[in-house]
């Protein structure tokens, strides 16, 4: 038992808790240190009570092209564990997960108390410890191992995993260790705007949608929502996390340009003169021509000064153009952001050139492991950053349980 040596894990949360669920605890003491009094908070709230644990996407090469930061860093990675090795792993442990229409990846249950529940039930298997409500104040590089000062006194360990979020208080903690920080801004966040197009209309969404910033020469599709605040769903989403550091450079405050039904102008007008072909006696405002609802195609309508009860077939040139306009290429200024939900990402953290990808070992500090946000590494929603988290942590338990 004397020989058993001591790691500590610096966060209980999704990181931290699968490297501990696979270190072997006949070689290892480990403990487990949360500052809040409860472990794995993201995991509980992620896909909204549901767990978004991975992404049914097998393949490294195209696994890395949803990370905006971190892609090459973590290509080495997901080719040791990639998301199927995730669902054997927890499939080994009776977890049944089911992959959704978009991919996503969720437990059969739908809660993610059943994840947690997995974790805590491996770890305590283990006779591992685990502090809540343990606030780490300082970490001291001693001669051999570690000194970590808390509230609560102070622990010697050989081994520090750290797996903390990107808190700042975090990120100065290994500042000063001799660690460079890529400063944090947000991610995956939505855009304020306050837009006549958008008013009162919160809740409508839209299948497929094209939304481009102009000024960063950058487009992305997918589904779009009009929220009580302006624009979300994944189409911003994608476009926040790719742009993160660009768009907190602009303060938030740049103008972009909506396609709502996804096909060019063009193609719209095609399909506009189809449908009155068609439709020849249908009044302009009953006319169910895209694919939007009636009260954003009614808003359109009013927008572009067309009468509701006008014939289709009595639409003149400038009244389509006018309608065309507002849905394909519709131009509105985003001031301001709201994050998503509660699945706050950062772009920013450890500077990714300090790490050895191999282990995660830091390449600055002996012993001493790091995974999970706390990295520069980041991706946009659909189970991505929860991934990365895993494949991380594993990565940390192989190299350890394999030097003794």
């Amino acid at each position: 038992m004397q020989n058993k040596q001591k790691i500590t894990i610096i966060g209980g949360g999704a990181a931290g808790f699968f490297c501990a669920a696979n270190l072997d605890e006949n070689k290892f003491n480990v403990t487990i240190l949360e500052q809040n009094n409860e472990t794995l908070q993201k995991v509980k709230i992620s896909g909204g009570g549901r767990c978004n644990v991975t992404h049914a996407c097998f393949d490294p090469r195209e696994l890395v092209r949803f990370y905006p930061r971190g892609n090459k860093e973590l290509l080495s990675v997901f080719s040791k564990f990639q998301p199927g090795d995730t669902m054997d792993w927890f499939a080994q442990r009776n977890i049944s997960l089911k992959i959704e229409n978009d991919n996503r990846i969720f437990p059969e249950s739908n809660s993610s108390q059943t994840i947690i529940d997995c974790f805590l039930k491996e770890v305590q298997a283990k006779n591992f410890e685990i502090k809540t409500q343990s606030v780490v104040l300082e970490i001291q590089k001693l001669e051999k191992g570690y000194k970590i000062i808390t509230k609560d006194g102070e622990i010697f360990s050989d081994y520090v995993i750290y797996s903390t979020g990107s808190s700042p208080k975090s990120l100065k903690m290994i500042e000063n260790l001799g660690h460079k920080i890529v400063s944090p801004v947000p991610s995956l966040f939505t855009f304020n705007i306050k837009n006549e197009v958008l008013k009162d209309l919160m809740g409508t969404s839209f299948p497929y949608a094209e939304v481009s910033i102009p000024k960063l020469k950058m487009e992305e599709s997918g589904p779009l929502l009009i929220t009580h605040w302006g624009l979300s769903g994944p189409a911003i989403l994608k476009l926040s996390a790719w742009k993160a550091r660009e768009l907190a450079d602009l303060k938030y405050n740049f103008e972009i340009k909506v396609n709502f039904v996804g096909i060019d102008k063009e193609q719209a007008e095609e399909v506009f003169k189809n449908y009155r072909e068609e439709n020849p006696k249908k009044t302009i405002g009953n006319s169910k021509i895209f694919d939007i609802t009636s009260r954003f195609w009614h808003r359109i309508l009013w927008l572009s000064k067309v009468d509701l009860e006008k014939n289709i077939s009595h639409i003149n040139k400038q009244e389509l153009q006018k309608i065309l306009e507002n849905l394909c290429e519709n131009t509105m200024q985003v001031k301001g952001k709201s994050t998503f939900k509660d699945e706050f990402v950062t772009a920013g953290g450890v500077d990714l050139k300090e790490i050895d990808f191999k282990t995660m070992q830091s390449k600055i500090l002996e012993n001493f492991y790091i995974a999970g946000e706390v990295l520069n590494i980041d991706a946009i929603t659909g189970g991505f950053n929860f991934q990365a988290c895993w494949s991380e942590a594993w990565l940390i338990a192989q190299d350890l349980n394999s030097k003794h």
